[in-house]
């Protein structure tokens, strides 16, 4: 009778790993399609998460619920418009200077193109298509926009509809779950039917708000702290808008390992933009890669410590499949849900899948490891 439960256990593993598997196949599909719904919702969510804390401290100090709450979105909402006039606003006007310093440009990577002649012809057309495709494209937008946005306000009102409402949607998911955080905590703690699985839900809890609010705030404090550095460079070298540079190291530091690459790059182009000795025109980058590489290998793991340790290839992979799914947005997610995916599965142990498919085993890896700790030893 037990090697009758046995083999139908095992039957029911088979078929839940062969629908997990095509599960997970067509997960990552249906996110893509759903992209107007999932990306507004998972973003909000880490941001709700990460935003726990100080609505915590907020109730702590008699702070009723919906206003800690909307205290909460209101600070967030303050600090992405701050983001946004410092970034996006000189931003769109000193690029719109590029097609006109083409030329410049050209002249400054002269003597490297010497070195490539045979590159010479295939730099020289895709700059001019470029030129007019900028020039094109630049004087579409400004027909369309005469004026920058200087605020989230003006740039959702100057985006499309589709735009505006995932933004709305996304700031209610984040006002609705931080104002029912503290009862759907107490909920899910209390509906469990032994002492042991509540104590292990609040932990696996505060595992999650704990990991992800930490490494989002140490992490902002390091990349705000970056980009305040290489404004101080750039600003002490000459270039135009500063903070507008400090803030784009920032925004894209928050994407490891290709993020910097791309800041490194902007800068690149934007100091072959204003300088005209291709070298000089290349320190802001290079000053960007050193303070990186100091950052990345000393700063980061010293303040981060090991608690927060991520497999590097799973950031690569996490970062391949969520920038696959929904672009510039999923990279800047793939690190948070990756700890929250962590962090969860840590909590709740790896199964022994193959172990009670193959062997006689179980599913549950810890419960093995105390069956065989209960066992009598041999004399």
């Amino acid at each position: 009778m037990d090697e009758d439960a046995r083999r139908r256990d095992r039957l029911l593993a088979a078929l839940t790993l062969i629908a997990g598997l095509g599960l997970a196949l067509a997960l990552p599909f249906a996110l893509k399609a759903g992209a107007e719904f999932f990306l507004p919702v998972t973003a909000a969510l880490v941001i709700a998460v990460a935003l726990v804390p100080v609505l915590e401290w907020l109730e702590r100090h008699r702070m009723p619920a919906a206003l800690a709450s909307l205290t909460c979105v209101l600070l967030f909402l303050a600090a992405a418009n701050i983001a946004l006039a410092a970034i996006i606003v000189p931003a769109v006007q000193f690029f719109r200077m590029l097609p006109e310093r083409i030329g410049q440009i050209q002249m400054n990577i002269a003597p490297l193109l010497d070195l490539y002649s045979s590159l010479n012809k295939y730099v020289d057309d895709t700059a001019m298509k470029l030129a007019a495709g900028g020039a094109q494209k630049m004087a579409r937008v400004a027909e369309a926009t005469s004026v920058p946005p200087r605020s989230l306000v003006e740039l959702v009102a100057s985006t499309a509809p589709t735009v505006f409402i995932q933004i709305f949607f996304g700031t209610l998911v984040v006002f609705f779950f931080l104002s029912g955080w503290t009862r759907l905590r107490r909920r899910t703690i209390t509906s469990r039917s032994s002492f042991d699985g509540a104590m292990a839900t609040a932990r696996v809890i505060q595992d999650v708000v704990d990991d992800t609010s930490s490494y989002l705030g140490t992490i902002t404090v390091i990349n705000l702290s970056l980009g305040l550095f290489v404004a101080f460079a750039v600003w002490l070298m000459g270039m135009p808008y500063p903070l507008m540079w400090g803030g784009i190291v920032a925004l894209l530091n928050y994407v490891p390992y290709f993020g910097p690459i791309v800041a490194a790059l902007l800068l690149a182009l934007g100091g072959l933009m204003v300088f005209t000795d291709i070298w000089v025109a290349l320190i802001p980058a290079f000053i960007l890669i050193g303070a990186h590489l100091i950052e990345a290998n000393a700063i980061t793991p010293f303040i981060v410590g090991h608690r927060l340790t991520i497999n590097p290839i799973m950031i690569l992979i996490s970062l391949s499949f969520w920038g696959w799914v929904w672009g510039t947005p999923g990279a800047l997610l793939a690190v948070p849900l990756l700890i929250i995916l962590q962090t969860v599965i840590g909590a709740a142990g790896q199964p022994d899948i193959a172990g009670f498919l193959f062997e006689h085993g179980t599913l549950d890896q810890q419960r093995r490891r105390d069956e065989r700790a209960s066992r009598p030893s041999s004399p």
